[in-house]
C-alpha cells in the first residue's frame, strides 16, 4: 500500500510526535503510532518507511519500541509472510503500561534516595529538626505518590468514559459543543 500523506494528516501526525517528544519519547515513536492509529488498517514496515521518510533500520528500532510499550500490535493475515503493525487504541491502557514501566519505577527509586537522605542527614548529627522534619514530608509525599500510581494501575478499569459524559452532558445543556470519546 502506498501512502501519501496529506497535509491534514501529517500536521496530525507531527504533533502526536510533539507530544511524544515532550514527554520524554522519541519523536518518531509517537509518528509511527500516530499515522498507524489515522489509518486505522495494518501497515507495513515498508509502508510506514514510506510514509514517514524514514530509515529502514529505524522503522525497525521503532516498531520494536512500541511493541515493548504494548502501543502497536505485530498482525500477519492468513497467506500473507509480511509483518504488518497496528495502533493499540486504548489510550488508557497504554498510560497504564508507561506508569508501570517508567514513573513507578521513578518514583521508586526517589522513595529510596529520600530514605538514603534521612539515615545520612540523622548519621551526620547536624541537620536541624526542621529540615528532618521537611525531609520527612518530601519521602511521604513520594510514598503517596508511589501509591497512587499503584493504584492507578492495578484497577482493573478505570471508568473515564462515564465521567467524559457526564462531563459531555452538562457542556451540551450549556448549549457547547464537547468532543465524544471513540468506542
Amino acid at each position: 500500500m502506498r501512502i501519501g500523506l496529506q497535509s491534514w494528516e501529517n500536521t496530525a501526525i507531527e504533533a502526536v510526535g510533539d507530544v511524544i517528544e515532550f514527554w520524554g519519547f522519541k519523536r518518531n515513536l509517537g509518528r509511527v503510532w500516530a499515522l498507524l492509529y489515522l489509518y486505522n488498517q495494518p501497515l507495513s514496515a515498508a509502508g510506514i518507511r514510506e510514509a514517514l521518510a524514514l530509515s529502514k533500520g529505524g522503522v525497525s528500532m521503532l516498531l520494536k519500541d512500541l511493541e515493548h510499550w504494548k502501543v502497536v500490535m505485530r498482525v500477519r493475515e492468513k497467506g500473507e509472510t509480511v509483518w504488518r503493525y497496528k495502533a493499540e487504541t486504548d489510550v488508557i491502557k497504554m498510560a497504564r503500561r508507561v506508569l508501570e514501566e517508567r514513573e513507578y519505577v521513578l518514583i521508586r527509586r526517589v522513595c529510596g534516595d529520600f530514605e538514603k537522605a534521612k539515615a545520612m542527614a540523622l548519621a551526620s548529627g547536624n541537620a536541624s529538626a526542621e529540615k528532618l522534619e521537611r525531609l520527612s514530608h518530601m519521602a511521604a509525599l513520594a510514598e503517596r505518590t508511589a501509591k497512587l500510581v499503584q493504584l492507578f494501575t492495578k484497577t482493573p478499569q478505570l471508568e473515564v468514559r462515564s465521567l467524559f459524559r457526564a462531563l459531555a452532558s452538562k457542556i451540551a445543556a450549556k448549549g457547547k459543543s464537547f468532543v465524544a470519546l471513540p468506542k
